[in-house]
């Protein structure tokens, strides 16, 4: 029975025994359609493909597009300055914006003058070179060494020049700028009507830098240090293994705009129960170890590095509260007419000069007068009548009934200049004028 069985379904036709059983197959394709539906995938693909492509480049081009965006806002400076490629190759520390500088007081007859920030004396040569008329000048910094190399600079520059100007350098922070007027006034007799220019530049030297024991460096080893002054007492070690874990996530936070604060203050405050962290390259291999699979590979964990190292020099040095108060007491010290010149390398430093000049100028409760190129341009061509021709570098003001800021958009370094030193291309440039 089987056997007859078998011999029956053996013989029945292949078509009728699957639709008997119920036996699915694959759908019998001719040569030319399996070759179309190849064809159709093949340009699917390509298209795909395509598509992505186009995405990218769009992606791409939208990038081009905001970065353009930014360079055409941007205040470029345009000064070509001869004497910055000489420094440049004779100098281990380049003055930032140092064309900049001179042109802002180059109209200016400038008979006292203030360098709040002396470092190496750069900016200060290139001013008391250009003014001869200069009767008074003081020089101020906390760094000892850089006091050595501004004096040595500046008494070579006066003897070679025959120059009669006794300058004087001060060992202060540019906060007790009012008692140093108070003092020197009793030997210049020029400051009690107030102090013709006033410079201010907040970023740290190469000689600081480059010198791994004062730890500034993220990449050389030294001591957790980070102070200008070296007779303060707060070091960044104390900082570091010592202060309340949620002041040092603040710090993070606030000074040093880092995303991942949280993460690294954990990192910091178990460092502390394995001894704690007393070196650059420790607190270096935290970080690294902390922002270790992170997007951006060796990018990534150095710009962390670099926000931390700099949220803790701020917190050392107390640099945002000592400058919104500085820059007040400056602005008092101006005689009216006088030049105000703030140079800031992080958007901290910057927004805070920015908003303070606005304070100081509307101080009396004004609502001003913002005068730009696009708008207002009789009252722009009126201001600019009262301004030496020369000064093409002021482009947009705004007026107050205390001063005028002669520098609505910062200036930042032209594009030679940060060819020639990379360390200024986060600068800025601000400048105000007491009311006359």
């Amino acid at each position: 029975m089987a056997k007859r069985m078998m011999y029956c379904w053996l013989s029945t036709p292949l078509s009728t025994a699957k639709q008997r059983f119920n036996i699915k197959t694959a759908p019998s394709f001719s040569r030319p359609v399996l070759a179309s539906a190849r064809a159709e995938r093949s340009i699917s693909t390509a298209s795909s493909k395509k598509k992505k492509k186009k995405e990218r480049n769009k992606s791409v081009e939208e990038l081009v597009m905001v970065k353009n965006d930014k360079e055409k806002r941007r205040t470029r400076s345009e000064k070509e300055y001869e004497e910055l490629h000489s420094f440049h190759q004779t100098e281990s520390h380049v003055p930032v914006m140092l064309g900049e500088v001179v042109d802002v007081f180059s109209s200016l007859p400038l008979r006292s003058f203030i360098d709040c920030t002396l470092g190496a004396a750069g900016h200060s040569s290139a001013i008391i070179k250009g003014h001869p008329e200069l009767e008074c000048y003081i020089g101020m910094d906390v760094d000892p060494v850089a006091h050595a190399k501004a004096r040595a600079h500046i008494d070579a520059l006066l003897q070679s020049t025959r120059s009669s100007l006794k300058p004087h350098l001060l060992f202060k922070n540019f906060k007790y700028i009012k008692s140093v007027v108070g003092e020197i006034d009793d030997d210049c007799k020029l400051l009690s009507s107030g102090v013709d220019g006033i410079l201010m530049d907040l970023g740290m030297s190469s000689m600081q830098v480059n010198n791994p024991q004062r730890g500034f460096s993220v990449l050389a080893n030294g001591p957790l240090d980070m102070r200008m002054d070296p007779r303060a007492s707060v070091k960044a070690k104390d900082i570091l293994n010592y202060w309340p874990d949620d002041e040092v996530g603040r710090i993070l936070r606030e000074y040093g705009e880092e995303s991942n604060w949280h993460w690294l203050q954990k990192k910091i405050v178990q460092a502390r129960q394995q001894g704690g962290l007393h070196s650059t390259g420790e607190l270096r291999d935290l970080i690294q170890g902390a922002t270790h699979g992170t997007k951006g590979g060796r990018q990534g964990w150095i710009k962390t590095a670099t926000r931390v190292f700099q949220a803790l020099r701020i917190a050392v040095n107390d640099e945002l509260n000592t400058l919104e108060k500085s820059l007040h007491a400056c602005f008092e010290c101006l005689v009216p007419g006088g030049r105000l010149a703030v140079i800031s390398f992080h958007s901290l430093e910057d927004r805070i000069v920015k908003q303070t000049f606005l304070k100081i100028i509307e101080s009396n409760g004004g609502d001003g007068d913002v005068v730009e190129e696009e708008a207002g341009k009789r009252d722009l061509r009126k201001m600019r009548n009262n301004i030496d021709a020369k000064e093409t570098w002021i482009r947009q003001m705004v007026q107050g009934q205390n001063g005028t800021i002669l520098t609505k958009r910062p200036i930042t370094p032209s594009e030679e200049e940060e060819r020639l030193n990379r360390r200024s291309r986060s600068a800025k440039l601000r400048v105000i004028e007491k009311i006359r």
